[in-house]
């Protein structure tokens, strides 16, 4: 259950080893309906994206293009209705690419996907396998942009981010002019095919085309491929560190915890969800004795691994 916590912005440093606290700013909630996933943010742009998460403006990814990133949803922030994403109603998509005021990036489930980016009105959002990531480059453009319109937004627009991590989204200037989001560093789009909400129908089309997960990978392929879900078991690199955060979707306050071995949480049983660049177990007790989980990569809900507010202790390695 979403914990009611929302903190100021302060400012957060890792120990060498052993727990650490780092709290950022809060904000956000549930989604209407959707059900909130995983992120895997570079560390490296992380505290100043969090700082836009309050209403801050500037660029997530370094880009320099204005951006102005909120936590929570369109409806949480109050968006006009019939505006951004809500411009088209569901059943009838956008027949072409359009810049909008304002988007929403919620993490969810759509068909079989889980987790998969969904917009503002519940469409999937898909990436590009000619696209690169770094640097972020889209490579669809004429009648390839027509089919798969992409998420293109206003100078200055919001981005309101919903179980997506405000360091994993970013924007691009197209060949056009226009301004695309980035979900990871990878370009997104919708599919023209896709007519109503949870639609995957875009899903795999000439084996380039899949959606797109909340830190810009593979919607829908297995642990250990391209996909990094969290909650996997043994497929990933043993983690070195975990950020733990007291409310499911990587909303803040949260506290960090690094190895080597086993390390005690210095506020145990409180976290609801974490992110973690690799598998580590959780435990139950100090000491990492008690019950245990291992998980692989970021879980945006402990509960769904039965994990809820239970973490006490961490074995990294």
């Amino acid at each position: 259950m979403l914990k009611k916590t929302k903190p100021a912005l302060f400012l957060a440093s890792f120990a060498t080893v052993g727990a650490l606290a780092l709290t950022a700013c809060g904000g956000g909630g549930s989604d209407d309906g959707a059900r909130k996933s995983s992120g895997n943010a570079p560390a490296a742009n992380a505290d100043r994206a969090e700082g836009q998460a309050g209403g801050g403006s500037g660029s997530a990814d370094g880009s320099g293009y204005d951006l102005s990133l909120r936590s929570g949803t369109a409806r949480e922030n109050n968006a006009p209705r019939r505006t951004g994403d809500w411009a088209n109603p569901p059943g009838k998509p956008a027949a072409e690419a359009v810049q909008r005021k304002w988007v929403q990036l919620s993490a969810s489930r759509a068909g079989k996907l889980d987790p998969v980016v969904v917009n503002g009105s519940g469409f999937t959002l898909y990436r590009f396998d000619k696209d690169t990531a770094r640097p972020s480059v889209s490579n669809c453009s004429g009648a390839c942009a027509t089919t798969w319109p992409p998420v293109l937004v206003d100078p200055g627009s919001k981005i309101f981010v919903d179980g997506v991590k405000t360091s994993d989204v970013g924007i691009i200037k197209r060949a056009d002019g226009t301004r695309q989001v980035t979900i990871g560093g990878r370009p997104v789009y919708r599919f023209s095919k896709d007519l109503k909400p949870g639609d995957t129908n875009g899903q795999g089309v000439g084996g380039t085309w899949f959606g797109v997960t909340p830190n810009g990978r593979k919607a829908g392929q297995p642990a250990g491929g391209d996909a990094g879900q969290g909650g996997g078991q043994g497929q990933a690199d043993p983690a070195s560190s975990v950020i733990l955060f007291d409310n499911v979707g990587f909303q803040d306050p949260a506290q960090g915890v690094a190895g080597p071995g086993c390390q005690n949480v210095a506020r145990p049983e409180v976290a609801s969800s974490l992110s973690a660049d690799g598998s580590l177990k959780l435990w139950s007790r100090p000491g990492c004795k008690g019950e245990s989980k291992v998980v692989s990569g970021d879980v945006a809900d402990l509960g769904r691994v039965g994990f809820d507010n239970k973490v006490s202790s961490i074995a990294f390695g």
